[in-house]
């Protein structure tokens, strides 16, 4: 016996329409029914639900949650698949961290430019203006 949707959806943390985009898109096998032709959500489907949210909080594209979720479903293989697209991933975030540093330095030169005087004279609003004939 399972669970409908509402109750998979809370139990799993995610919304019902995310559910049925899973399912659409052939992350989550399509749920049995009920007899009132009800979709009915197993434990193995929240868990596999729960599984995808994660990974979806970690930041990976449904792409790479495909992939490890067919790696997932063939337990005998290598890591080596996994480990190259966990890889991928913290190279991704490794630039979005190098990134946002660079931003932050650059608010902080901002910010420390200021005169803290008039408008007219603030370093903040002069460095965020495109260069002229932009």
């Amino acid at each position: 016996m399972g669970v409908f949707i509402g109750k998979a959806a809370e139990q799993a943390g995610v919304k019902v329409p995310t559910i049925r985009y899973y399912e659409e898109i052939g992350l989550l096998r399509p749920a049995g029914r009920s007899g009132s032709n009800r979709r009915l959500f197993d434990a193995d489907d929240i868990n596999r639900l729960g599984f995808i949210r994660h990974a979806r909080e970690l930041g990976f594209q449904i792409d790479s949650i495909r992939q490890l979720l067919d790696l997932q479903d063939q337990p005998d293989q290598s890591c080596a698949s996994i480990d190259a697209i966990a890889t991928e991933r913290l190279l991704e975030v490794r630039k979005r961290i190098a990134a946002l540093r660079a931003l932050e330095t650059e608010l902080e030169r901002m910010l420390e430019s200021c005169s803290h005087g008039v408008v007219g004279d603030c370093r903040v609003i002069d460095a965020l203006n495109p260069p002229a004939g932009k």
